[in-house]
């Protein structure tokens, strides 16, 4: 040490205290690099040479294992630094500024609290003064060095990992159904049972294009699913868990399941996080597909094509309910046929479904302008018939490939039933291997090693349990949906599917299944309410277009409306029939009324109220003033006064049969009969009078 550096420790350095500051930035290095540990403890005595008494001298080592890119987070710097800034401190010991801080901006604010409070800093190189310009100078591109020493570092060891991962050779950890050989090459797990189940996963989905579907396949027919861990105890275990929806995502989104390496599809950003006391953490981010930085095609066998994984990304994307009017969504279990592919002829935004009542009507509307601007719901189409016509057009351009569909379904059917039946062949043969090899380990042991034995057989007996167990659960499983078929019942079946229509309307097809077949071949159906009709224009996905209109549905009131014929017959019939002879003749020539059910005598009378329609049988004889009506009966009055009689010697008759009489109720008024020839023998030439008797 050159004289001029001892001449900058003065009495008052030596009379307070000396850090020394001891800092390893991972655990590994604490454990490893032991050399540079010792180093830096080394310095206490440094520090006893220089005249400081060794009661005055404190080691700070509590921020081992702690990174010094930041000072959040080590209480051993913060700590010194607040001694500093009391001016407890006569001299900060490290190895280097590195060991201080990796950050300018730490560096540079310790060493101004040490200028402000004379501190100095002592490395192994030598005695610093940062109130000195020269020493403060020095200590500044030593900051500024560790930085941009800690930058290098980074950038090399990142371009030896991009140049690594660039050619494909950066070992990184594989998907479950992946691993590394021997040779660190990437090859599909040996483990069929593993091969069989990942395979399951983009079958499904390749059949039904949505991953909830695929789990629920899983559930019904009570599979599981493997994972293969990863480093740590249980490394290369392998561990069979029901399957979960994020599982189901992870996988179809997992480019090395299509054979391509990739390295780059996440980047990390630092943030700080605000509500929280200062830090800094990392957030990750997904990058596009586009934007991968490295591709590698065909690196590695895989379970499906790089066409099929964009076929999926595609799926997958279109399931999505962000923006529903950029994208279809996700098939659902309603009966409106055309969800998720129906725009509005008028405003051109996707139009939504609405089941009101019981759920099997359904309506297009398109209220997005509504929802979001609180303007007026543009327009609302009931779907039944649109529906209707749709599918006729998806069933007429089907014709020419129904025998191909028809084959293509069977084989997929009985794919997927062996499919699952080989998945529980699997893994009964995996509990029978582990049942056996619980055995032999029991049988190889000595029977005098009661210890070790007695483990074993209860390990036995629990593999043995275990085996029963999925042996009944085998037996009881819920059964595919497709037996096997022989080729007599296959020719059978084949024979049934050219009929496609009758399938398509058959009960055992779901509103799913209608709804994925018709976006296999429809892009879009556009709907347009007219006055009259409704304007139907569908774009296939080869970009054809095909325009179809269906007359427009009646509204409620019109549904409920007489018919017209109902209201032309009623006019015939009210001239000469009463309004329950009217009711009994709509009946008999099978007449329903606007609300259903039958005629009656009040729903006759409302639709002459209605429509204005007078009667000319009424009921009442004061309704009809010249007393005959226009069936040709006559009020019993009417009758009295042709026939020069009194109204009681007309009931009389009635009664007695010598007149023919109708009522419309046991006592009602009498219409009565009356013809020429029994006017002429019944009529009185002299109308008799009746006395009245006065009693005196």
């Amino acid at each position: 040490m050159l004289p001029l550096t001892h001449q900058k420790i003065r009495l008052d350095h030596l009379e307070r205290q000396a850090f020394v500051y001891v800092r390893q930035s991972t655990l590994a290095q604490v454990l490893h690099n032991t050399a540079s540990t010792a180093r830096q403890y080394d310095l206490e005595q440094r520090a006893l040479d220089l005249g400081w008494p060794r009661t005055r001298v404190t080691v700070i080592d509590q921020d081992q294992a702690q990174s010094g890119t930041s000072s959040v987070g080590r209480d051993g710097f913060q700590f010194m630094v607040a001694q500093v800034g009391l001016g407890h401190v006569g001299a900060v010991f490290c190895l280097e500024a590195s060991r201080l801080a990796r950050a300018g901006s730490d560096w540079h604010r310790l060493i101004e609290i040490c200028a402000l409070t004379d501190t100095l800093v002592i490395d192994a190189d030598g005695l610093y003064d940062p109130g000195e310009f020269n020493d403060r100078l020095v200590l500044g591109i030593k900051g500024t060095m560790s930085e941009a020493e800690l930058h290098w570092l980074r950038q090399r060891l990142l371009g030896g990992k991009l140049e690594k991962a660039s050619k494909g050779q950066l070992r990184v950890r594989l998907p479950t159904g992946l691993i590394y050989d021997p040779a660190d090459h990437v090859v599909l797990d040996p483990d069929e049972q593993v091969q069989q189940a990942v395979q399951l996963i983009f079958d499904l989905f390749e059949e039904s294009k949505s991953a909830l579907a695929v789990v629920k396949h899983f559930d019904s027919h009570q599979l599981l699913f493997p994972t293969r861990y990863w480093g740590g105890a249980r490394d290369d275990e392998l561990a069979w868990q029901p399957l979960r929806l994020t599982r189901v995502l992870t996988i179809l989104h997992n480019p090395a399941y299509a054979g391509a390496y990739v390295y780059g599809r996440t980047q990390t950003r630092t943030r700080l996080l605000p509500g929280e006391e200062p830090r800094i953490k990392g957030r990750t981010r997904q990058v596009k597909l586009a934007d991968w930085p490295i591709l590698l095609r065909d690196a590695h066998p895989g379970y499906i094509s790089w066409e099929q994984f964009l076929r999926n990304q595609q799926q997958l994307d279109d399931n999505r309910t962000f923006r529903p009017e950029e994208r279809r969504g996700v098939v659902r279990e309603g009966s409106a046929w055309l969800q998720g592919i129906v725009l509005c002829g008028r405003c051109g935004r996707g139009m939504s479904v609405r089941y009101p009542a019981n759920g099997q009507i359904c309506y297009y509307t398109c209220n997005q302008l509504h929802s979001q601007l609180a303007g007026k719901t543009c327009q609302s189409i009931r779907g039944n018939e649109v529906n209707a016509a749709v599918a006729g057009a998806f069933l007429a351009a089907m014709q020419p490939a129904q025998l191909e569909i028809s084959l293509t379904t069977l084989d997929q059917l009985e794919t997927r039933a062996r499919q699952i039946d080989r998945q529980w062949q699997l893994r009964l043969e995996r509990v029978q291997y582990e049942a056996d090899l619980a055995r032999r380990r029991f049988v190889a042991v000595e029977p005098e090693n009661r210890l070790v034995a007695r483990s074993l057989e209860r390990e036995w007996n629990e593999k043995l349990v275990a085996l029963a167990h999925l042996q009944k659960a085998y037996e009881i499983r819920p059964q595919p949906n497709v037996q096997l078929a022989s080729a007599a019942e296959r020719q059978r079946i084949l024979a049934l599917a050219q009929d496609l229509p009758t399938l398509w309307q058959a009960p055992s097809t779901t509103h799913a299944d209608r709804k994925q077949l018709l976006r296999f071949l429809i892009k879009d159906v556009t709907l347009t309410r007219g006055e009259n009709a409704i304007h139907i224009g569908i774009r296939w996905q080869t970009e054809a277009l095909t325009e179809l209109e269906v007359p427009r549905p009646l509204r409620s009131y019109e549904c409920k409306r007489t018919d017209p014929s109902v209201v032309d017959r009623v006019r015939q019939l009210a001239p000469t029939c009463t309004d329950r002879q009217i009711a009994e003749r709509l009946n008999q020539e099978n007449f329903t009324p606007g609300m259903g059910s039958s005629f009656t005598k009040g729903k006759v009378q409302w639709i002459r109220h209605a429509y204005k329609i007078a009667s000319g049988c009424p009921e009442a004889p004061g309704l009809c003033p010249t007393g005959q009506r226009g069936d040709g009966r006559y009020a019993a009055k009417a009758a009295a006064t042709l026939l020069n009689v009194d109204v009681s010697t007309i009931a009389d008759w009635c009664e007695s049969g010598r007149l023919d009489c109708v009522r419309a109720k046991p006592r009602g008024p009498r219409w009565i009969t009356l013809t020429p020839e029994i006017i002429a023998r019944l009529r009185k030439p002299v109308k008799k009078r009746w006395s009245r008797r006065h009693q005196v």
